[in-house]
């Protein structure tokens, strides 16, 4: 079974994505804060971390240098309710290796598709 951890703080939108994700067969683990997600990490635990990129504490990216630097083969997908352009992020962030980013809201089939295209690449 696929292990996914959703990092985001609005506790609707991670109840709303775990429900899904675990009826497409996923075990999933819910961080409504960043800080907690990263206190209990592991490296190889999760197949995909799908993080929010707008959070109070810790945002997505830096989220997602603390966890590049604990485990450099972390898979990981932006959410996002704002407009991120993939191609203009990567010209802004050359070096981070992000699979995707997944717009909310985002259906439970679209997110279901996109998840596991990046747990495969």
């Amino acid at each position: 079974m696929m292990r996914i951890a959703v990092v985001d703080d609005e506790t609707d939108i991670t109840t709303v994505l775990k429900r899904g994700l675990e009826h497409h067969g996923f075990s999933v683990d819910v961080f409504n804060d960043p800080e907690a997600a990263l206190a209990s990490f592991s490296p190889g635990h999760y197949d995909l971390m799908l993080i929010d990129i707008r959070m109070p504490k810790l945002n997505g990216f830096e989220l997602y240098r603390e966890l590049k630097k604990r485990d450099s083969n972390v898979k990981v997908c932006f959410l996002t309710a704002f407009e991120i352009y993939f191609e203009e992020f990567m010209k802004m962030f050359p070096t981070i290796d992000v699979r995707a980013f997944i717009r909310k809201p985002v259906s439970i089939s679209s997110l279901v598709s996109q998840v596991n295209t990046s747990i495969e690449s």
